[in-house]
């Protein structure tokens, strides 16, 4: 019997493995800008020489909106078959960054605008291999 792994779906992008996990962006040393996520070095094009620095994002954020999707993402998004729909929404950091994720541990109907929600790892798919790939998603705080 082989054992069952967890996979972040990409590498670098939230901390993990961690209790609690967190986004991992970038700020430039020139410009200022905060990105998401890090490796985004073309954030300005009046940015001449970037210099990016990694930043961690706060686990909590307010969010700014929200809808349901409701059709099957396009490749090389794994959904379940038959499609659930399911909430996603977008979360302002107290960083100055906006990131959309899937809504998970609540309903559509749960999700009110500028909630407290925080940010946790979760399951996309699995793999061939039966292992879980997983992602960041927001549940409310």
């Amino acid at each position: 019997m082989s054992i069952k792994k967890q996979i972040p779906i990409v590498e670098g992008v939230f901390t993990w493995p961690s209790g609690k996990p967190q986004l991992i962006g970038g700020r430039c040393r020139t410009c200022g800008s905060v990105f998401f996520p890090e490796s985004y070095h073309v954030h300005r094009p009046d940015c001449k020489q970037p210099e990016v620095e990694q930043v961690l994002f706060s686990r909590r954020g307010i969010l700014r909106s929200y809808t349901t999707q409701n059709y099957p993402p396009p490749p090389p998004f794994r959904c379940p078959d038959p499609f659930i729909p399911y909430p996603i929404g977008m979360v302002e950091f107290p960083e100055g960054v906006q990131i959309y994720g899937i809504m998970t541990g609540c309903t559509f109907e749960d999700l009110k605008m500028d909630m407290e929600v925080e940010v946790v790892v979760g399951k996309l798919h699995e793999d061939e291999q039966g292992n879980e790939m997983l992602t960041w998603k927001f549940r409310p705080a």
